[in-house]
């Protein structure tokens, strides 16, 4: 059976209305364009959306990783446990405050890094372990973070898929230091921009010192530090996204559940009894071609993307670097056979069932 195309259906559609554009104009009337007072109201609204006592607006997801890292003390010498299945900037974080980052194979049940095999990676390098909240379904955190106390070492949750993702009752973002980014493709944007969560005072301290220069005061540098700072045009647009981003995220589950119920041709995404799945990607797993697959999908007009085709660890940044000799098996299969397909919530319900008549067919041909 052929099924009738439709108008292309993109992967990712960011959705921006006259609220955030009247709240950005607000802030170039106001004359204060840099970090200032829609950033600090920022911080306090998604500090309390997290269930946290702290937020730190600063630039990008990867300045987030960056600056928490660094606020822990992490530095040259020191060894952060982390997941080969991310994004690189997981990785390149570590790198770039001249840690290594040590590689653990992720669950097959739902790809985040697998606790059961934490332990046998710590040395006494270890100071830390970043865990992230893949496609936006929290990691085992809870076990994580006791991993973290009986060993002594920073839990910093990579939460930049992951806002309003709950495990066991609790926001990502509040087991540890969450790091957050608000790129466009996310479950909500500033433009570009990132948050760094804590309930810890004195991290939090560090981190809006780090994101400023390192300056205690104007002028006076007493901690290394860059300009990672949050403009307020950007906080503007956080602000009126934050306030929908329950309803999106409720969308997306939506979309995600019926498209799991009408998908037979391929592995659907789980959900973790108790958690709370945002779907900031809805990724099936297929036993086929994949790459035919996203083709015939692409010629039926439903935009996909492949998240991720390369483990970090095979990366040749990361192999020139001499910190990919591991062996991730299922991180290694899992790239071989993930793609990921629309699920933001301006995809409509009758567009859904077509994405998956399209899926099923592409994936029995």
């Amino acid at each position: 059976m052929t099924i009738a195309r439709r108008p292309f259906i993109p992967v990712a559609k960011p959705i921006v209305s006259d609220d955030e554009k009247q709240a950005v104009l607000e802030v170039l009337d106001s004359g204060q364009i840099a970090q200032g007072p829609r950033t600090e109201a920022f911080e306090h609204a998604f500090a309390e959306y997290s269930g946290v006592k702290h937020a730190v607006a600063v630039n990008s997801g990867t300045a987030a990783l960056i600056v928490a890292l660094q606020a822990h003390g992490i530095g040259p010498g020191d060894e952060v446990i982390t997941t080969p299945f991310s994004f690189i900037a997981t990785a390149t974080s570590i790198i770039a405050c001249g840690a290594k980052p040590v590689f653990v194979d992720v669950d097959p049940y739902d790809l985040n890094v697998d606790p059961e095999l934490i332990e046998d990676a710590i040395t006494p390098q270890t100071k830390a372990i970043m865990p992230v909240h893949i496609f936006g379904h929290p990691a085992r955190i809870a076990e994580i973070a006791q991993i973290c106390d009986d060993f002594e070492l920073a839990l910093i949750e990579d939460a930049a898929q992951a806002h309003g993702a709950a495990h066991q009752g609790r926001r990502a973002g509040s087991f540890g230091t969450g790091c957050f980014s608000f790129y466009p493709t996310k479950n909500m944007t500033t433009g570009e921009g990132g948050l760094i969560t804590t309930d810890d005072d004195e991290i939090a301290e560090r981190c809006a010192i780090i994101r400023n220069h390192g300056q205690v005061r104007r002028y006076h540098h007493d901690h290394f530090g860059l300009n990672w700072r949050l403009t307020d045009i950007c906080a503007a647009i956080g602000l009126v996204q934050l306030k929908k981003l329950e309803g999106w995220n409720e969308a997306r589950i939506r979309n995600a559940e019926q498209l799991s119920s009408l998908i037979t041709a391929a592995q659907t995404p789980v959900v973790r009894p108790g958690d709370r799945h945002v779907f900031h990607q809805y990724t099936i797993r297929l036993a086929r071609d994949r790459d035919d697959v996203q083709m015939r999908l692409q010629e039926s007009g439903v935009g996909t993307a492949v998240h991720y085709p390369i483990p970090i660890h095979q990366q040749q940044v990361i192999k020139d670097l001499g910190l990919g000799d591991v062996s991730c098996p299922v991180a290694e299969a899992a790239s071989k056979s993930v793609l990921s397909l629309p699920v933001h919530p301006s995809v409509t319900p009758e567009e859904i069932e077509y994405i998956a008549a399209a899926v099923n067919e592409a994936a029995r041909a």
